[in-house]
């Protein structure tokens, strides 16, 4: 078992002892939900469960004031008023008799995660707990939190395990204050937050909350309010709240549960794959649960449901990775080798946004909150009916298997003979006359048939050298044929895009170290291949996977022809990243001649292991930087997932 689940039922005591509307969405049937749904979805029976430890007081030292703990600790004794008095000195707060020993346990699950993951026993996971922790501060408790569980796992991190390197991921609504804060001087932990801001109208109400924020002292530019890739994390640490979810009541937005998954799987690609999550918050039962699921789905490596809907960023995101982009300029090489439009700034404009959810409770909210209800339940329905493919990852690899080393659930796949219609293609091509190359061109489709039916996920094959281009040509072809409707093919090396493939939007040509790098048309596009690490990056996240989200594939080729250049973890990368847009469904194809380990790893990547590491970074090259800033300016016209600066 490689993902873990840290649970304890005590965490469901603490409850609302007095009315207050703004504290009651905080509510053990938070946790119980979303358990229950992990049970009945069987995603708990594949974790490795572990049951929560209370928080030592010197562990929750490493980020808390000694007086601050003993004042929780003395709520233990406390009665309902005094609970209420002392709650109501902070924000968005209540306290309980059992708050202090709830809390202990959070923290304490997010300690057990952590030393899992880092001395191996499993490869990420999940602490499912209450109260949550990323606003809480020092010494005060705020918006629910009343310990910091994500920042007390990164220092102990650092003071246990000796990390160096430690990324905090907060997707939660609401800006995680009290983390920021606790590591706004320290270089060794990037803080990644977006959040609703609504230009400070949102709670918690912060100028620090904003794309100008961006650390202290030594810390400069480790804050990023809206990671980079110079910084290579040890360990990613997630504040997983899941109030942007739609229907929530709190961040009243439209975030789908399968969202989550396509978070959870790019971040494991960093840091070896070392994710641990930690629940924050997320009140609407149905979405929280849902969400959790999904979340905890892309940690087993289980293929995220693709995204729906159109692939176009709203005017304000741009705004805001504008701001953001501009802040981090003077901290970051990666980003000053990039042009950047003239900013413009939003948050010296009037406030335009509408005021906390917490105050927006009248007939327009229950109208919004209904819509997003009926949503919900249609998007559930469309998510339920994509059964799970019984086979994740197979292999057809003919004479690479003998020195294969595959996961012991990853089968090899028998070859068969070529339909009619195979045959039919096969035989335009004289490479594939040969036998070896017939046997092989069955293996490939007799996989992609599978993977087109659903009984398997992806895959890996191999082709003659000789027949690279033919091969490739028949698939294309006959997945567009039997049930493709949208085929993404990212073809590596010397490697042709048919001259007579129809240009009818249902297929996107990717060719990386072709023969010329440009944009042949909307769907035929030839890049370079970057020489360094940083360039590699910056053409995989910038151009290759917006690209592939704004076409929305159903089926993704990627073909490693003679030559390709790729070193195994470029390729492991690549592989990995593809996996998201189409729904796992990837077929990788490479040449016989291959080394037997670039197969391998290319299996596990597809078979949801994190790739390994690119080796130390190295800055793009200026001429990488210029041409990727010119194919982007060539294609962002059509593909809007492009824009990184709203249209003026």
């Amino acid at each position: 078992m490689r993902t873990a689940l840290v649970y304890h039922e005590d965490m469901t005591a603490p409850r609302l002892l007095w009315e207050d509307p703004e504290c009651e969405i905080e509510r053990p049937e938070r946790l119980t939900a979303a358990m229950g749904l992990l049970q009945q979805r069987g995603l708990e029976q594949r974790c490795l469960r572990l049951a929560a430890r209370e928080a030592s007081e010197a562990e929750l030292g490493l980020v808390h004031s000694p007086e601050y703990v003993a004042l929780m600790r003395g709520t233990q004794a406390l009665g309902t008023e005094e609970l209420r008095a002392l709650s109501g000195q902070y924000d968005a707060v209540y306290l309980h008799p059992s708050t202090f020993h709830s809390a202990r346990l959070a923290a304490g699950a997010g300690l057990q995660l952590v030393d899992a993951v880092l001395t191996g026993a499993v490869h990420n996971g999940l602490a499912l707990v209450r109260p949550p922790g990323h606003h809480s501060q020092r010494a005060a408790a705020n918006g629910f939190c009343v310990f910091n569980n994500v920042a007390i796992a990164a220092r102990h991190a650092q003071q246990k395990h000796g990390l160096h390197r430690i990324l905090i991921v907060d997707w939660d609504i609401h800006h995680g204050q009290g983390t920021q804060y606790t590591f706004e001087d320290d270089p060794s932990v990037l803080y990644f937050s977006w959040h609703r801001y609504e230009h400070g109208r949102f709670w918690p109400y912060l100028q620090a909350s904003d794309a100008v924020a961006v650390g202290q002292g030594r810390g400069r530019g480790f804050t990023v309010n809206l990671p980079w890739n110079q910084f290579d994390p040890q360990l990613v640490l997630v504040s997983a709240g899941f109030d942007s979810a739609i229907g929530d009541p709190e961040g009243q937005m439209q975030a789908t549960p399968e969202c989550f998954a396509h978070l959870t799987q790019l971040l494991r690609v960093l840091a070896g794959g070392r994710v641990c999550a930690m629940l924050e918050g997320g009140y609407n039962l149905e979405s929280l649960s849902e969400s959790v699921c999904t979340t905890v789905q892309a940690l087993l490596g289980d293929p995220a449901p693709p995204l729906s809907g159109p692939m176009v960023p709203h005017r304000s995101a741009l705004e805001s990775i504008q701001s953001v982009r501009a802040a981090q300029v003077p901290h970051w090489t990666s980003l000053q080798q990039q042009d950047l439009a003239p900013v413009l700034n939003p948050s010296n404009r009037s406030p335009e946004g509408r005021p906390s959810p917490l105050l927006c409770q009248g007939p327009e909210f229950k109208a919004a909150a209904a819509q997003a209800t009926v949503a919900l339940s249609s998007l559930l329905d469309r998510l339920h009916l994509r059964p799970m493919p019984p086979v994740r990852t197979a292999v057809a690899l003919t004479s690479l298997d003998t020195a294969l080393v595959l996961p012991p659930e990853v089968p090899h796949q028998e070859g068969s003979g070529l339909k009619e219609e195979a045959q039919s293609r096969a035989s335009r091509h004289e490479a594939l006359a040969e036998d070896e190359a017939a046997s092989a061109l069955g293996k490939v489709l007799n996989l992609l048939d599978r993977i087109l039916d659903g009984q398997v996920s992806s895959g890996v094959a191999a082709t003659p050298a000789s027949a690279a281009v033919a091969t490739l040509d028949v698939a294309i072809r006959c997945g567009l044929s039997q049930g493709a409707q949208r085929l993404l093919c990212v073809a590596v090396g010397q490697l042709d895009r048919p001259s007579d493939l129809a240009d009818d939007g249902r297929n996107l040509w990717l060719n990386i170290r072709g023969k010329e790098a440009g944009v042949l048309s909307m769907f035929h596009v030839s890049m370079p291949l970057p020489g360094t690490t940083g360039g590699f990056l910056n053409f995989l996240l910038a151009l290759v996977l917006p690209l592939a989200y704004s076409f929305q594939p159903d089926l993704v080729l990627l073909a490693l022809g003679p030559d390709h250049g790729l070193r195994d973890p470029q390729a492991a990368l690549l592989a990995s990243l593809l996996r998201a847009p189409a729904g796992c469904r990837v077929l990788a194809l490479v040449d016989e001649e291959s080394t037997p380990q670039l197969a391998g790893v290319l299996a596990q990547v597809l078979h949801g292991e994190a790739p390994p590491s690119l080796g130390p970074f190295c800055v793009a090259s200026p001429e990488d930087t210029q041409s990727l800033m010119h194919l982007r300016g060539q294609l962002e016209p059509q593909w809007k997932m492009l824009q990184v600066a709203a249209p003026a």
